[in-house]
C-alpha cells in the first residue's frame, strides 16, 4: 500500500528520488562555523549604533545592498534564511518590506518597534520566539539583551523586491556619505564611489505614501509572535508516529506545513510563501523515511540532529548542532533523529528541539518509504485518501464512490 492508499500496493508511486551526493551533502550544509558576515550590508551601516551589525545569508541574498554579501547557498528555495547578529545596544534600524519577514530568536533579547516613526507599538522577544513581521510597515530592532544575540531571518518568495528604509535613516547615511541607487546598489562615496548619473538614487518615501501604510495595535501584532508559552505540539503528527525511532512532536507554526493530524492547525494562517515549524524529541526519537517535493531547510535549535539522506548504498547523514542548517532538496529520501538532547537552549530542557521551513503556502504532501508504510499498518495505522492519519480497520471498511 502507498502512503495515501490504504488498500493498494505495498510501493509507493514514484515522485521522482533524488540522491543526495557527497559534493551535494557539503553544499547543503550550513554549519555556524561557516557562517560569514557582513558589516555594510545596507546604508546604515555607519550610522552610529547600527555600525556593529553583522548581516549572514544562508540561503539567497536576502535583502542585502552590498553585491559582495555572502551567500552559503544560492539555489532558489522559494524563500531566503538569513540571521542579524548583533552587539549588545546595537540598532537595525526602520526598514519596510513587501514580502513577509519572520524572526526567530535563537538566543537574545530585542525590542522590536514599529510605525514610521517607530512609535506604533513595541515587542519584546526573548530567546525561542517566533515573530511574522507584517508586510508594508516600517519596522526595526534593538538589542537589550546582556550578550551578543541572533536573529533568524526568513523572508518570502526568492525575489523580496528589496526594502524601503524609512525617510530619517536615508537622511543620516547621506550624512555619511552613503546613498541607494534605483538598481540596489549602496554607493559609499568616502570609499570612492561615484554617483552614478544614469540611475536615479532613492529619495525618502514622501509622506502621502506614509499616511496610507498599514496600521497595527500592540495587541494585534502580539498575535503573530509565538513564544514558547505559546506553541502547540501534536504528540502524534505523523504516519510514524508511535513506531519505534518515530516520536518527535510537531508544533505548526506558519501554515499547516507537513502535520498529518487532521485535528492540528498552525498558530497564523496568512499566506507567507512558506511554512514553519518546532521539532521536538528526546533521544533517540525521531521521523522516518520519507520524501516530498519541496525545497526544505533544518536548523538545529537545541540537541544534536541527525539528518539520515539516501536509501540503500549510498545512504549517508550529516549531525547538526546548535544553529546548524541542512538544505534538504526536493524529492529526496531523509529521515530525522535527536542523538542527544544537551547542546544549546531550549525551551523544555528534556527535548531537543528543530527549526522545520519548507516552501509554498500549502500542505506539504508526506510520501513514507514502503518499510514505514508497513510497519504503521501493522501498528493499526494509516493515510486515508486526504493524507490524515486513520485507524487502518476503518479505512479498510471503506468503498470507493462511483
Amino acid at each position: 500500500m502507498t502512503s495515501t492508499d490504504a488498500t493498494t500496493t505495498d510501493e509507493p508511486a514514484d515522485t521522482g528520488s533524488t540522491d543526495v551526493t557527497p559534493d551535494e551533502l557539503r553544499r547543503r550544509t550550513i554549519l555556524r562555523r561557516d557562517w560569514v558576515p557582513c558589516k555594510a550590508a545596507f546604508i546604515d551601516c555607519r550610522t552610529p549604533g547600527s555600525d556593529k551589525k553583522d548581516n549572514y545569508s544562508f540561503i539567497g541574498t536576502g535583502v542585502s545592498q552590498n553585491a559582495e554579501q555572502f551567500v552559503n547557498l544560492e539555489d532558489p528555495h522559494g524563500f531566503n534564511l538569513g540571521a542579524a547578529g548583533m552587539p549588545k545596544g546595537v540598532t537595525n534600524n526602520l526598514h519596510l518590506h513587501f514580502t513577509a519577514e519572520v524572526f526567530i530568536n535563537f538566543g537574545g533579547t530585542y525590542r522590536l518597534r514599529w510605525g514610521a516613526d517607530g512609535q506604533q507599538g513595541e515587542f519584546v522577544t526573548y530567546d525561542g520566539d517566533i515573530i511574522s513581521v507584517p508586510t508594508w510597515i516600517f519596522r526595526g530592532f534593538t538589542n537589550e539583551g546582556a550578550d551578543d544575540g541572533i536573529l533568524l531571518t526568513i523572508l518570502g518568495h526568492d525575489d523580496t523586491g528589496g526594502i524601503i528604509w524609512g525617510p530619517s535613516v536615508l537622511k543620516e547615511a547621506a550624512t555619511h556619505g552613503l546613498y541607494l541607487s534605483a538598481d540596489n546598489r549602496l554607493i559609499d562615496t568616502v570609499a570612492g564611489d561615484v554617483i552614478p548619473d544614469d540611475v536615479q538614487l532613492i529619495t525618502p518615501m514622501d509622506q502621502v505614501a506614509i499616511d496610507k501604510l498599514d496600521v497595527y495595535t500592540p495587541d494585534e501584532f502580539r498575535g503573530r509572535a509565538i513564544t514558547p508559552a505559546d506553541r502547540r505540539f501534536v504528540e502524534h503528527p505523523f504516519l510514524c508516529s508511535g513506531l519505534s525511532g518515530g516520536g518527535v512532536h510537531l508544533a505548526p507554526v506558519i501554515g499547516y506545513g507537513m502535520v498529518e493530524d487532521r485535528r492540528a492547525t498552525p498558530q497564523l494562517h496568512e499566506q507567507h510563501g512558506f511554512s514553519v515549524a518546532w521539532l521536538r524529541g528526546r533521544s533517540g526519537d525521531g521521523m522516518l523515511s520519507h520524501r516530498h517535493d519541496r525545497p526544505q531547510v533544518v536548523t538545529a535549535k537545541s540537541g544534536t540532529w541527525r539528518v539520515h539522506l539516501n536509501e540503500g548504498a549510498n545512504a549517508t547523514h550529516v549531525d547538526l548542532g546548535p544553529l546548524d542548517s541542512f538544505s534538504v532538496p526536493a524529492g529526496a529520501w531523509r529521515a530525522l533523529e535527536v542523538i542527544d538532547t544537551q547542546a544549546g537552549q531550549s525551551a523544555d530542557p528534556e527535548y531537543a528541539e528543530l527549526l522545520v521551513v519548507a516552501a509554498g503556502d500549502d500542505r506539504v504532501r508526506l510520501e513514507w518509504s514502503p518499510a514505514v508504510v508497513r510497519e504503521a499498518a501493522a501498528f493499526g495505522q494509516v493515510l486515508d485518501a486526504n493524507g490524515y492519519v486513520a485507524p487502518a480497520s476503518v479505512v479498510r471498511t471503506a468503498t470507493d464512490d462511483d
